[in-house]
């Protein structure tokens, strides 16, 4: 299956303007170096002995792990008290979760390190900490545009890209929304994930006291947008935060946006799986035109067409094959399947009639914002 030319060339229009916005906070903090005659490489003694008492880069990269662990595994507790799984949380899919949320910590995480202990000091000789003299705020600003910007565009082109689909199916193919889910990706995808890597690099140079603190935003941001807990109900509630609401879900993922994403089907006016791209900033979807915002949640998740994978086969493609005939991931399985929609199927897919018939009862969804106010 080939990508469609208006694609492409979405692409590579969009890939412009992104280069623009890498260099954006780095031209900005120049300049405002400049007009107040700032000159703060001029202690940079002081601040290579603060990079090295701190352990280096590996410790800042990694030092907000625990605390991220906890309030992840909180989350998920008061969303099982909640019942915010029900029925979908099978044996297959609990043992899927549970592999996708420890294995990365266990081999990926030290992966990430020897590139940073071992690697980056080959790679780029007498650069460590060059740049730590960088003004903290401007180093957050540079980690969280740098760091997200490249994780979209690593998001994006595996939607948009068929070879590359299968590598992020996993992620879809959860029926629920939920902290379970959050971590849940074929572990080659995780492996490769640009964005880790990159910020690594941003750390070795100096800017780890700034990763610390983007990385632990960022994560609550993501988390809490794939949560089925939808804390940003209220803001669309009440006629007086509506300015607010309307700021906050083009800056940062939101549940409505980001759940919009996970939609089982696009043709509800709600579900968007073809955009709404944005991890930490939907503000990368709202400058490229991937933005869908309906302030609504979609009656069903997952993929329309998805038949149950063996847990292993989602982990592990394409080491691992699928047993189940005509899907992706099967060994002569299709590249990309069609959605049951656009084969005509809707109605023969259990899936698809368990989403007409949520939408009728309107028992997933929340009120659209004309209702409400």
């Amino acid at each position: 299956m080939q990508m469609e030319s208006r694609v492409k060339s979405r692409i590579v229009r969009n890939s412009a303007l992104s280069v623009l916005l890498y260099a954006f906070p780095v031209a900005l903090m120049c300049a405002t170096l400049a007009l107040t005659g700032s000159h703060p490489w001029e202690h940079m003694q002081v601040v290579h002995q603060a990079v090295a008492d701190a352990g280096g880069a590996w410790a800042w990269l990694h030092l907000d792990r625990y605390g991220l662990i906890v309030f992840t595994v909180a989350l998920g507790i008061v969303e099982f008290a909640f019942g915010l799984y029900d029925e979908h949380w099978t044996k297959n899919e609990r043992i899927l979760d549970i592999a996708c949320f420890i294995l990365p910590k266990l081999l990926v995480g030290p992966a990430v390190a020897y590139f940073s202990l071992k690697i980056l000091p080959v790679l780029m000789p007498g650069l460590h900490g060059v740049f730590a003299w960088v003004p903290f705020l401007w180093a957050c600003l540079i980690i969280a545009v740098s760091d997200d910007l490249t994780q979209y565009w690593y998001h994006r082109l595996h939607h948009e890209v068929p070879w590359l689909w299968r590598f992020h199916r996993t992620h879809h193919s959860a029926s629920y929304m939920g902290m379970a889910m959050a971590s849940r990706q074929n572990l080659i995808y995780t492996f490769f994930f640009s964005q880790t890597y990159l910020t690594a690099i941003l750390v070795f140079v100096g800017l780890g006291p700034a990763a610390v603190v983007v990385r632990t935003i960022k994560s609550i941001i993501t988390t809490t947008a794939h949560s089925s807990i939808p804390w940003d109900r209220p803001f669309y509630k009440y006629r007086i935060l509506s300015p607010l609401a309307w700021l906050l879900e083009r800056v940062i993922s939101t549940p409505a946006t980001h759940h919009a994403h996970h939609a089982a089907t696009a043709d509800d006016g709600v579900g968007y799986y073809k955009g709404n791209f944005g991890n930490m900033f939907f503000l990368w979807d709202v400058l490229f035109g991937t933005a869908h915002i309906s302030r609504q949640y979609p009656a069903v998740y997952g993929i329309s067409h998805y038949e149950g994978d063996p847990w292993y086969s989602q982990l592990l493609w394409p080491i691992l094959k699928s047993n189940v005939g005509g899907s992706e991931l099967a060994a002569d399985g299709p590249i990309v399947r069609a959605d049951a929609n656009e084969q005509g199927r809707d109605q023969s897919s259990p899936l698809m009639r368990a989403c007409h018939t949520a939408k009728r009862e309107r028992t997933c969804t929340l009120a659209s914002e004309s209702e409400l106010s």
